[in-house]
């Protein structure tokens, strides 16, 4: 970086220099500011195109003595650079125990068109040696595909891809990276879909989608292979030719959705093998939503519809009959079926407007006016019960006499579900509201007021069941959010009040709490969240850097992590020339190498609560705070830290601290997890140049997975 004063230099007594395309040397060894290092080489190529080149990726060795693995070899392999579009990195690891690792890593783009990367990442874990009786050996495998396209590449089709799907444990016990926000994390999600739109009147949009979600928990994973979706956009037959619609006939609309999934619901040690198939269902569900809406008395909206549904399947159930104490048995029916189900629905709503004025003669306040938005809906649905798709099996005493009759339908396993066979009458009555003030601006050149939000949402909801015979009134649910601090910090709350009692068994009986010696309403579950985000520039008035928050989002996808870094972050030990971007600081003028006059700094908090009492447990069932911050003491140290602290349980959560130095040509980072059963560090230094990356130290320990 310093031509004048370099901070390291290769002296070698012999070269050959041809400009611009490489230097080759004799016996080499290596300056650090002026001392010679015993790092040296009996000769020496270096290549001095500026286009990628392939080429090898020196490993890193060590030892792992936490899990008794021996020394080892890690991330060494061959880059092959194929093309300006694509490139490819083949990365392998060995353990002197047996252990490997097999890495692929590649990257693609097509300018204007799409871009993505590609990863897969095999482990065979050996824990000890054969024959200990503390030895286990285990598989673990990662995939990842993140694919986008252009806007600019096809308006009328898009194609797009975000997979992370592999092993459950693979986050847990990988030994090529510290996966500190993923550990964190029990669920993996997929999503490739393609869409096309076919223009004209009306038009056609469609798509198909393959998903897949993972509970790393429970290892059960949910696939559908594919879903597709078709709709047609709205059609207005009763519109006039010209001008705008009026009136309750001339706003009829309806529109035609077709859905079909094949789903796939198996586990961790199935997947990929033929019986995941076993206990595969699909299904196809056509809906045709009706709907039109008008005013009346100029200030009320009146919106009705009805919607009609039929759902196809190719796999019915069929129940026999059985002897008191056995349990019915579905038989699988091969074959296609369908049912058709429909309900109808009306509402009617208006806004009212409620404003308080600050501001009297001779007087300019700072706030000027607050304004009450309040939007009261009433709404009523019916549905019908569809008794015709119900059968019944008997159940039989040793007399052969039939005691019980259990009602049952066929469609019971429906992809889309069942249809109903109880009546339903609903009223539904719910208020918005929101709450915004005009404040005096505190530019003085400025002659009009600015309006902020004191309280973004505040909505209130119930029901009442007409056709139930008990607990018709459904419990109160409240929600509600807000942005203070100039929008830093987001504040969010709900809670469920019911206002039926509890009985000495603690169930909810039919008859009012204050009826029953309590207030109106029970509280019966409640939550808070609150999320603060701000840095060293969130009060002088400088908006957000977008570039940062690009690169954000782009690591978080290649990573599966969070932009945020609120639990920690993802430390890929994979070749970093791969992953890592210099970063390119400029520094103020005020800045020098030795004092940092502006301190560059951030900081992240995440508070919850959530509280309990649906059955008198009255009870806080989670309470915690979380936090990430990074701060630039000078020019170039950084330091950093994730953690929380758990009020329920007393404790700190999960910690990472981080330490960072800048060397100019060379970086240092260092990594720390101080305590619970994933306690580990990393430590590394080197060259920040592409063409000498081979030239580091890495050092690190890992997780003792027997903790």
């Amino acid at each position: 970086e310093n031509l004048d004063d370099p901070e390291y230099q290769f002296v070698t007594s012999k070269m050959k220099f041809v400009p611009n395309k490489k230097m080759v040397v004799g016996p080499t060894y290596m300056e650090i500011y002026g001392v010679p290092t015993p790092i040296a080489l009996p000769f020496a190529f270096f290549p001095m195109t500026k286009k990628q080149t392939s080429g090898i990726i020196f490993p890193s060795f060590g030892e792992d003595t936490g899990n008794d693995r021996g020394y080892f070899l890690q991330n060494g392999g061959y880059y092959f650079a194929i093309s300006d579009y694509v490139d490819l990195a083949v990365l392998g690891d060995y353990y002197t125990n047996g252990s490997y690792g097999l890495r692929l890593e590649s990257n693609y783009a097509v300018r204007y068109k799409f871009r993505g990367n590609m990863a897969f990442r095999y482990e065979n874990l050996l824990n000890s040696e054969r024959g200990f009786p503390d030895f286990r050996q285990s598989t673990i495998y990662n995939i990842r595909w993140s694919h986008s396209q252009d806007a600019k590449a096809n308006p009328n089709s898009r194609f797009s891809a975000s997979v992370n799907l592999g092993s459950s444990q693979y986050y847990q016990q990988s030994i090529n990276q510290l996966n500190q926000a993923n550990f964190l994390n029990n669920t993996l999600a997929s999503s490739v879909s393609y869409s096309k739109t076919f223009q004209g009147e009306p038009q056609v949009n469609l798509s198909l989608t393959a998903t897949h979600n993972q509970n790393t928990n429970t290892e059960a994973i949910n696939l559908t292979l594919p879903t597709m979706q078709a709709s047609m956009t709205r059609v207005y037959p009763f519109a006039p030719k010209s001008g705008t619609k009026e009136g309750a006939i001339q706003n009829i609309n309806f529109q035609i959705n077709t859905r079909g999934e094949y789903r796939i619901n198996t586990t961790d040690s199935l997947f990929g093998k033929r019986e995941m198939f076993d206990d595969a269902v699909a299904g196809m569900r056509h809906s045709i939503p009706v709907t039109t809406n008008f005013k009346i008395f100029n200030h009320f909206s009146v919106s009705t519809n009805a919607n009609f549904e039929e759902t196809w399947t190719l796999k019915t159930t069929k129940r026999n009959n059985i002897f008191v104490g056995e349990t019915s048995t579905p038989v699988d029916i091969n074959g296609f079926d369908r049912f058709l189900t429909y309900n109808f629905g009306a509402s009617i709503g208006t806004t009212l407007y409620g404003m308080y004025n600050f501001q009297k003669e001779g007087k300019d306040p700072k706030i000027q006016a607050i304004r009450h938005v309040v939007r009261p809906s009433l709404s009523y649905s019916v549905s019908p019960a569809f008794d015709q798709y119900y059968e019944t099996y008997d159940v039989i005493d040793a007399d052969g006499t039939t005691i019980d009759q259990v009602e049952y339908t066929r469609f019971e396993n429906s992809l889309f579900g069942r249809p109903g066979n109880r009546y339903s009458s609903s009223i539904g009555l719910s208020v918005g509201n929101n709450i915004e003030a005009k404040v005096r601006s505190k530019d003085s050149t400025k002659t009009e007021s600015e309006k902020i939000f004191l309280l973004n949402n505040l909505n209130f909801s119930t029901a009442y069941d007409l056709a139930a015979d008990s607990l018709n009134i459904s419990p109160v649910r409240v929600n509600g959010g807000t942005q203070i601090l100039n929008k830093k910090m987001n504040i969010n709350f709900g809670m469920t009040l019911n206002p039926y009692a509890l009985d000495s068994n603690n169930n909810v009986i039919d008859k009012f709490n204050i009826n029953n010696g309590g207030s109106l309403f029970r509280l019966t579950s409640a939550n808070l969240n609150i999320s603060y985000s701000l840095n060293n520039d969130s009060f002088s008035g400088k908006g957000k850097d977008e570039e940062e928050d690009e690169e954000a989002e782009r690591r978080a996808a290649t990573s599966n992590s969070r932009t945020d870094d609120l639990f920690g972050k993802t430390q890929d030990f994979a070749d970093r020339r791969l992953t890592d971007k210099d970063r390119n600081k400029g520094e103020d003028e005020e800045n020098n190498e030795f004092y940092n006059y502006k301190m560059p700094w951030t900081l992240r908090l995440a508070y919850a609560a959530n509280y309990s009492n649906t059955r008198r447990e009255d009870q806080i069932s989670s309470h915690s705070l979380m936090f990430s911050g990074d701060i630039e003491l000078s020019p170039r140290w950084s330091v950093g830290a994730s953690s929380g602290y758990d009020f329920l349980n007393n404790g700190f959560t999960f910690t990472q601290l981080r330490f960072e130095r800048d060397l100019l040509s060379w970086r240092m980072n260092f990594t720390w997890v101080p305590f619970s059963n994933r306690s580990s560090w990393n430590f590394f230094i080197g060259i920040k140049s592409n063409l000498l990356k081979d030239l580091k130290y890495d050092q690190r320990r890992q997780p003792d997975r027997q903790l």
